[in-house]
């Protein structure tokens, strides 16, 4: 059984600095690009925009998490079943919740390092400081979970 504190790998609060900045537009997705007020990390995030609307200027809770178990223990991320009725989990305080992988890491000679995520075809970019990013691993398979602020 993980610990609890292995739970959450990574949090920040981010604030959007802009919505599609390359000139793209999807049908119901969106592309936030926004930075950590703690962390300072850059964020490039696809989000379903008719389920979960964020602005710019919106600020959100980001959090990265191995398990949605609140006692540390593993998640099957193989299939997906619900847990018991009435079972608190992480997700009960958050608003938004997808499940995916991390499928590249580079490391900059700065100090930085570069993480590319997939959540069933929405991506993510975290770059950073790789102190704050360090308990994030090739092929980790996590949780992203949002709040608006």
């Amino acid at each position: 059984m993980e610990s609890s504190a292995k739970v959450t790998l990574f949090e920040d609060i981010f604030e959007i600095t802009a919505l599609n900045p390359d000139g793209f537009k999807f049908d119901r997705v969106n592309r936030l690009q926004a930075t950590g007020t703690t962390f300072e990390c850059d964020l490039l995030l696809d989000i379903h925009s008719e389920i979960y609307p964020l602005q710019e200027n919106d600020r959100f809770t980001l959090v990265l998490a191995s398990t949605l178990h609140l006692d540390g223990s593993p998640a099957d991320h193989t299939n997906y079943s619900p847990l018991g009725a009435g079972e608190p989990t992480l997700a009960d305080n958050y608003e938004y919740v997808m499940h995916g992988r991390v499928f590249d890491v580079k490391y900059q000679k700065d100090g930085t390092v570069t993480l590319a995520f997939s959540y069933g075809g929405l991506l993510m970019r975290l770059q950073g400081d790789k102190k704050h990013l360090n308990a994030i691993r090739p092929d980790q398979k996590l949780f992203l979970l949002l709040k608006k602020d």
